[in-house]
């Protein structure tokens, strides 16, 4: 009887472990984010969610969703006219009269950042930010570590971190007045990871990882709420054959548009702390590194020099071929 029993045990654990070993290899996201199965209603609908970085990409597709989930919108970016074009495309129950459009430039200092947060207050009837999106993103064409401008690493670091923590500086208090409110942080699976060929581009998102995680550790008890999203190769939405990031799309590693906004918004209204977006193999390195990172260091150390060449020959980026001197990552 016993033998029989620790049998079965044997064959159900063998049965589960293969199970999430299938799940894991076709996901695309973690496994925590891939057991949500659809985005809350109910946290989003007639709530008040200002997305920076809204008139092209991830934000655009964010603000659709937003919109189709009943919520009000606060739509900021620098092209005044992109804002008003993905404006005339939402569709939802507060897409009419739910929808503001405030010109942000991050890098634009404090004080024009403060008069921004005091125009978004003012809003549906001074109902202050329910979730605030940070999406907006600065991001060079991918070179060698040695090769990035001081130029391009201010720039760089005034939008993606400066502006982005200033921003939430001046909005927090506001929120804390209320007692609620969901910072959403796209940051990126390079803030996860080393990834050559984007090292500044790395160091700005890690900053923005330990930034926003303190900050919820901090004010957490207090009604504030973080999710870090770090999506990995994300595709244009239209299948125009070129990722956000600029490089030539390899449509097997990519992750659509529709697609990441759509996880990102099941993320938020699930309240997970931080989630990640990606296929295979990109997902299966962030998890190495992550819980086996002398493996997941040695992997990236082999590829690193061959990665660079690959993204000046316009090759694939996320092929296996490049752990194996491929330099055209084929």
């Amino acid at each position: 009887m016993l033998s029989d029993l620790s049998l079965l045990v044997g064959v159900v654990s063998s049965v589960t472990i293969l199970t999430i070993i299938v799940k894991f290899a076709s996901a695309d996201g973690d496994l925590t984010l891939m057991s949500k199965k659809r985005a809350k209603r109910e946290e989003v609908e007639d709530k008040v969610v200002w997305i920076t970085g809204a008139s092209r990409g991830i934000g655009e597709v964010l603000a659709k969703q937003f919109a189709s989930l009943g919520a009000k919108l606060i739509l900021s970016a620098r092209n005044e006219a992109e804002l008003e074009r993905v404006k005339t495309q939402l569709v939802g129950k507060n897409a009419l009269d739910g929808v503001k459009i405030l010109p942000l430039d991050l890098a634009s200092g404090e004080e024009s950042l403060k008069e921004a947060v005091q125009k978004v207050e003012s809003f549906f009837s001074g109902a202050g930010v329910d979730y605030m999106v940070h999406n907006a993103a600065y991001e060079r064409p991918k070179t060698g570590v040695l090769d990035v401008t001081e130029k391009s690493m201010k720039a760089m670091f005034d939008v993606n971190v400066l502006g982005t923590i200033s921003l939430t500086r001046l909005l927090a208090p506001s929120m804390l007045r209320r007692g609620k409110g969901h910072f959403v942080v796209m940051s990126s699976g390079t803030g996860k990871v080393p990834t050559p060929g984007q090292a500044v581009y790395s160091a700005s998102k890690h900053a923005l990882n330990g930034y926003f995680h303190s900050f919820r550790s901090e004010l957490f008890q207090k009604g504030i709420k973080v999710t870090v999203v770090c999506p990995g190769p994300i595709a244009t939405s239209k299948g125009s054959g070129v990722s956000t990031s600029g490089e030539k799309e390899s449509t097997e590693k990519h992750t659509s548009t529709e697609r990441c906004a759509e996880l990102t918004i099941i993320a938020a209204t699930h309240g997970l702390k931080e989630a990640w977006i990606a296929n295979q193999p990109v997902l299966g390195v962030m998890y190495l590194v992550q819980y086996a990172p002398t493996i997941g260091f040695w992997l990236l150390d082999k590829i690193g020099g061959n990665r660079v060449k690959a993204a000046a020959q316009k090759g694939n980026l996320y092929s296996l071929g490049l752990l194996f001197g491929n330099k055209k990552g084929a």
